[in-house]
Protein backbone atom coordinates (compact mmCIF):
# COMPACT_ATOMS: atom_id res chain seq x y z
CA UNK A 1 0.00 0.00 0.00
CA UNK A 2 3.10 2.28 0.56
CA UNK A 3 3.64 2.04 -3.49
CA UNK A 4 0.58 3.64 -4.41
CA UNK A 5 0.57 6.04 -1.89
CA UNK A 6 4.07 7.70 -2.46
CA UNK A 7 2.92 7.77 -6.17
CA UNK A 8 0.23 9.68 -5.13
CA UNK A 9 2.03 11.83 -3.04
CA UNK A 10 4.44 12.68 -5.72
CA UNK A 11 1.97 13.66 -8.36
CA UNK A 12 0.13 15.87 -5.61
CA UNK A 13 3.74 17.33 -5.09
CA UNK A 14 4.54 18.13 -8.64
CA UNK A 15 1.06 19.37 -9.18
CA UNK A 16 1.13 21.73 -6.66
CA UNK A 17 4.22 23.46 -7.70
CA UNK A 18 3.14 23.65 -11.46
CA UNK A 19 0.09 25.32 -9.65
CA UNK A 20 2.27 27.65 -7.94
CA UNK A 21 5.08 28.05 -10.99
CA UNK A 22 1.59 29.11 -13.02
CA UNK A 23 -0.07 31.41 -10.30
CA UNK A 24 3.41 33.42 -10.03
CA UNK A 25 4.07 33.84 -13.68
CA UNK A 26 1.27 36.77 -13.89
CA UNK A 27 2.50 38.58 -10.93
CA UNK A 28 6.73 37.36 -12.12
CA UNK A 29 5.26 39.46 -15.56
CA UNK A 30 3.78 42.43 -14.34
CA UNK A 31 6.62 42.87 -12.08
CA UNK A 32 9.49 42.94 -14.94
CA UNK A 33 6.77 45.65 -17.07
CA UNK A 34 6.79 48.05 -14.33
CA UNK A 35 10.22 47.30 -13.47
CA UNK A 36 11.20 48.06 -17.13
CA UNK A 37 8.82 51.08 -17.57
CA UNK A 38 10.17 52.41 -14.31
CA UNK A 39 13.88 52.13 -15.25
CA UNK A 40 12.83 53.50 -18.90
CA UNK A 41 11.25 56.62 -16.94
CA UNK A 42 14.53 57.12 -14.64
CA UNK A 43 16.82 56.81 -17.63
CA UNK A 44 15.07 59.16 -20.14
CA UNK A 45 13.45 61.70 -16.83
CA UNK A 46 12.25 65.02 -18.07
CA UNK A 47 14.55 67.84 -16.48
CA UNK A 48 12.54 70.27 -14.87
CA UNK A 49 11.77 73.98 -16.61
CA UNK A 50 13.02 76.75 -14.16
CA UNK A 51 10.81 79.54 -13.91
CA UNK A 52 12.18 82.74 -14.10
CA UNK A 53 11.62 83.78 -10.55
CA UNK A 54 14.35 80.68 -9.90
CA UNK A 55 16.94 81.72 -12.59
CA UNK A 56 16.83 84.90 -11.06
CA UNK A 57 17.38 83.49 -7.27
CA UNK A 58 20.23 81.13 -9.08
CA UNK A 59 21.72 84.22 -10.65
CA UNK A 60 21.22 86.60 -7.10
CA UNK A 61 23.44 83.65 -5.30
CA UNK A 62 26.36 83.72 -7.55
CA UNK A 63 29.51 85.08 -5.21
CA UNK A 64 32.13 84.91 -7.14
CA UNK A 65 32.53 88.56 -8.92
CA UNK A 66 32.59 88.84 -12.43
CA UNK A 67 35.71 91.12 -12.71
CA UNK A 68 37.62 88.17 -11.11
CA UNK A 69 36.35 85.19 -14.07
CA UNK A 70 36.82 87.92 -17.14
CA UNK A 71 40.66 88.38 -15.29
CA UNK A 72 41.25 85.23 -15.23
CA UNK A 73 39.70 83.95 -18.69
CA UNK A 74 41.40 86.77 -20.42
CA UNK A 75 44.68 85.56 -19.65
CA UNK A 76 44.31 82.21 -19.80
CA UNK A 77 43.08 81.98 -23.43
CA UNK A 78 45.43 83.02 -26.49
CA UNK A 79 43.98 83.82 -29.60
CA UNK A 80 44.46 82.13 -32.61
CA UNK A 81 44.18 83.66 -35.71
CA UNK A 82 40.71 81.80 -37.62
CA UNK A 83 41.62 79.02 -40.16
CA UNK A 84 41.93 80.26 -43.86
CA UNK A 85 39.07 79.35 -46.07
CA UNK A 86 40.19 78.03 -49.26
CA UNK A 87 37.73 78.23 -51.80
CA UNK A 88 37.34 75.36 -54.84
CA UNK A 89 37.40 76.54 -58.06
CA UNK A 90 34.05 75.15 -59.82
CA UNK A 91 34.13 74.07 -62.98
CA UNK A 92 32.48 76.20 -65.78
CA UNK A 93 28.88 75.81 -67.65
CA UNK A 94 29.47 76.00 -71.13
CA UNK A 95 27.77 78.97 -72.94
CA UNK A 96 25.43 76.08 -74.69
CA UNK A 97 24.53 74.86 -71.63
CA UNK A 98 23.73 78.31 -69.76
CA UNK A 99 21.45 79.38 -73.28
CA UNK A 100 19.69 76.92 -72.69
CA UNK A 101 19.28 76.75 -68.78
CA UNK A 102 17.86 80.58 -69.34
CA UNK A 103 15.32 79.64 -71.63
CA UNK A 104 14.44 76.90 -69.32
CA UNK A 105 14.05 79.00 -66.11
CA UNK A 106 12.02 81.36 -68.15
CA UNK A 107 9.36 78.86 -69.43
CA UNK A 108 9.11 77.76 -65.29
CA UNK A 109 8.47 81.63 -64.47
CA UNK A 110 5.68 81.65 -67.67
CA UNK A 111 4.45 78.58 -65.61
CA UNK A 112 4.31 80.43 -62.31
CA UNK A 113 0.74 81.67 -61.53
CA UNK A 114 0.81 84.60 -58.95
CA UNK A 115 -0.75 85.30 -55.99
CA UNK A 116 -0.94 89.29 -56.06
CA UNK A 117 0.01 92.18 -57.96
CA UNK A 118 3.46 92.70 -56.37
CA UNK A 119 4.35 89.30 -56.99
CA UNK A 120 3.32 90.01 -60.69
CA UNK A 121 5.30 92.58 -60.89
CA UNK A 122 8.55 90.80 -59.87
CA UNK A 123 8.30 87.77 -61.85
CA UNK A 124 7.35 90.05 -64.66
CA UNK A 125 10.53 91.86 -64.09
CA UNK A 126 12.62 88.60 -63.41
CA UNK A 127 11.35 87.55 -66.74
CA UNK A 128 12.54 90.76 -68.88
CA UNK A 129 16.07 90.17 -67.29
CA UNK A 130 16.42 86.76 -68.32
CA UNK A 131 14.63 87.50 -71.74
CA UNK A 132 17.85 90.16 -71.80
CA UNK A 133 20.11 88.13 -71.54
CA UNK A 134 18.95 84.96 -73.54
CA UNK A 135 18.93 87.69 -76.40
CA UNK A 136 22.30 88.93 -75.42
CA UNK A 137 25.41 87.18 -77.57
CA UNK A 138 27.39 86.65 -74.17
CA UNK A 139 25.53 85.11 -71.10
CA UNK A 140 27.05 86.16 -67.64
CA UNK A 141 29.01 83.38 -66.28
CA UNK A 142 27.48 81.38 -63.56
Amino acid sequence: MEGPKSENAADLTSKETLIKRYKLKPIWRLFMIVNLGLGAYMFVKPKKKTTSKEANRDVGNDKVPVEAFLQASATSIPERPPPPVVLEERERVPEDQQHDLLKWILEEKRKVKPRDLEEKKRIDEEKAILKHFIRAKSNPSL
